[in-house]
């Protein structure tokens, strides 16, 4: 049994360890980490599909029973050891090193591939300052003859995203070539973030009063401005109206919750490094509760201008559609200029069909339903670099619309770029491995310039598959694994009264019933059904991707494609690479104590508590 430690009269005033500047600071880079570029491309195409409004009854409930408390235990965890997630994890116990380990895996995995969604991000930002913006318009063929066969098959916004950004190969096999464009982009990102996170905290810190605060302002801005625009309404009613039969569809309740778990950047280790830059006495629960709610909140508040938008969009296609069936109509009946209008095309319809329906049907009119350009519904990539740029091209002054989305989309992900590197560099800083005599300035520069060579990947005319591949399978999983892990960690290794006397000496309070239930029961089994449900859900179908080939005869539709065997084989890689650390560390430990068992001056390895005033003795040697 773990030797219970007494209370020391006195906290350390100073450990050497570097501190937030203030509240406010840690406070901010812990919602910059949290609020990213999901909440903004994400959520409302959740909301959009799920029902509108009804989505909002599971992701409260999710919030509740599985945000909250998971992100309160790693704040308190963070505080309470003051340290990253590799040496916290080995301070509760040896035998849980490997959740550590498995969460620095993944904020090394996700930071690859999300930092060339920043990309992405900085070459439409650079774009954008072109006079018609580039994705406006068609270009000429190499003979100038003619428009572009591939952008006049699709649209002058899908080509510029597919052909002149990615550049991207018809299948994930062909490797394509490297696209300088790409690289510069990537390089310029990787520096940017090299320079924010170069000293730890003491420099993001600093940065995050731009990165975090600036997306809010021009959320607001693209408020005010998307209200005013016409159809704004019927995309805010579109989104809003709930709809409760959605409710039965357990994938409702599955998304749910896996977007509250993402959202809040559960798992990383990014939360726990950054709150253990925190002074033992901190409330920490109620930092929990305010992160949680300022990023629910941000989702909402970024889906109201992202669907008066779309909302725009959709009124605009409706009305373009009526335009050329009412010229087409005009034409065929020779009637007077301006004797159909949008508002009475249904009536005239009706009654030139009534008498001349031979000719009606010779025309092939296009079916218009404003609820069909609404039902267009797109997550990810597709709303930020298709629908949302093609909707900025309508608007006046798009030039400027462009110029500012762009900057809120990439100070959005460099505020999470900030976590994800802090997930990586302050395990490091706490290795035996690494020498303390190496400057951190060092340190950041290697992990960066590594990341960029590998990330290089990426910019293969390949690359979005793999990004793709990245994101499904080493940003999900894992986490969940992870993350199941340590609330069970912490509840029946750690003993969740141990847990909760320290909680008490960092807040002055001890935790309730309603973080004790969570903690013991809810969240666990919450995470345990949706791993089991994630996983049928991968496995009822072969994996596939939707690949861009304008030799598929459904072009511009994309082509559906079934993973290679290797690629396969990647998937399963990526999926396992992070879990496989947590039992192979666990039986790395458990050998080693069995070969000494002989020995009776042995002991088990001891548990930490942050009552403990020395944490580098977290527990004796084994």
């Amino acid at each position: 049994m773990p030797k219970e430690l007494s209370v020391p009269p006195d906290i350390p005033k100073e450990d050497g360890r570097p501190k937030w500047d203030n509240k406010f600071q840690y406070i901010l880079s812990c919602i910059g980490f949290a609020v990213g570029l999901g909440n903004v491309w994400r959520f409302p195409y959740l909301c959009q599909i799920h029902g509108g409004g009804a989505f909002l009854i599971p992701y409260t409930i999710a919030l509740l029973c599985e945000g909250i408390p998971l992100l309160h235990l790693e704040l308190a965890l963070g505080q309470c050891l003051r340290k990253g997630s590799i040496g916290a994890w080995n301070s509760i116990s040896p035998y849980l090193g490997g959740v550590g380990v498995g969460s620095w895996m993944v904020s090394v995995l996700v930071s690859l591939y999300y930092n060339t969604v920043l990309t992405w991000v900085m070459w439409y930002f650079i774009n954008s300052f072109q006079e018609p913006l580039p994705w406006s318009v068609c270009p000429l063929n190499e003979n100038r003859t003619g428009l572009n066969e591939e952008c006049y098959k699709s649209t002058a916004v899908n080509y510029f995203w597919y052909r002149k950004t990615l550049n991207i190969t018809p299948n994930v096999t062909e490797t394509g070539a490297l696209q300088w464009w790409l690289i510069l982009c990537l390089a310029t990102c990787w520096a940017i973030v090299c320079l924010c996170t170069i000293r730890g905290i003491e420099t993001t810190g600093k940065a995050i009063y731009i990165t975090a605060i600036f997306p809010y302002l021009v959320l607001t801005v693209f408020l005010i401005h998307g209200l005013t625009l016409p159809g704004a309404t019927d995309g805010l009613a579109y989104l809003f109206t709930p709809n409760l039969s959605t409710l039965k569809n357990p994938r409702v309740w599955l998304d749910a919750a896996t977007q509250i778990f993402f959202s809040l950047s559960l798992a990383f280790g990014g939360l726990i490094a950054f709150s253990s830059y925190n002074p033992p006495k901190n409330d920490c629960e109620k930092d929990a509760v305010t992160v949680a709610v300022v990023n629910s909140m941000t989702s909402l508040y970024a889906s109201i201008p992202v669907f008066s938008v779309l909302g725009f969009k959709a009124t605009t296609g409706y009305w373009d559609c009526l335009d050329r069936n009412i010229i087409s109509i005009i034409n065929e009946f020779d009637l007077p200029e301006e004797s159909i209008m949008r508002h009475n095309y249904t009536a005239w319809v009706s009654i030139l069909n009534s008498s001349h329906p031979e000719k009606i049907a010779g025309l092939k009119l296009k079916s218009c339903d404003l609820q069909e350009f609404l039902d267009q519904s797109v997550s990810g990539t597709g709303l930020a670099f298709i629908i949302f740029t093609q909707a900025i091209i309508l608007m006046p002054g798009s030039q400027a619309w462009a110029i500012l989305f762009f900057i809120m989309l990439f100070c959005l992900g460099l505020s999470s770029m900030f976590g994800n590197i802090e997930g990586v560099f302050t395990p490091l800083l706490e290795l035996p491995v690494i020498s303390k005599s190496i400057p951190k300035e060092l340190l950041s520069g290697i992990i960066c310039v590594i990341c960029f060579l590998v990330a290089l990947c990426f910019t293969l005319g390949s690359g979005s598959y793999w990004i793709d591949i990245f994101d499904s399978y080493a940003g999900s999983v894992p986490l969940l694994v992870i993350a199941f892990f340590e609330v069970t960690g912490v509840v029946y290794v750690y003993k969740i009264k141990r847990f909760s006397k320290d909680v008490k000496m960092m807040t002055g309070r001890k935790p309730n019933l309603y973080w004790q239930i969570t903690w013991r029961f809810i969240s666990p089994l919450l995470l345990l059904i949706v791993f089991v449900a994630f996983v049928i859900l991968q496995i009822q179908k072969p994996p596939s991707y939707a690949a861009w080939n304008p030799e598929y005869e459904g072009f511009p539709m994309k082509e559906d494609k079934v993973y290679p065997p290797w690629v396969v084989a990647i998937c399963v890689l990526l999926a396992l690479l992070p879990c496989v650390f947590v039992p192979l560390v666990a039986l790395f430990h458990l050998i080693k104590r069995m070969r000494r068992s002989k020995d009776s001056s042995s002991v088990p390895p001891g548990v930490f508590s942050c009552q403990e005033p020395n944490s580098n003795s977290s527990h004796p040697k084994e």
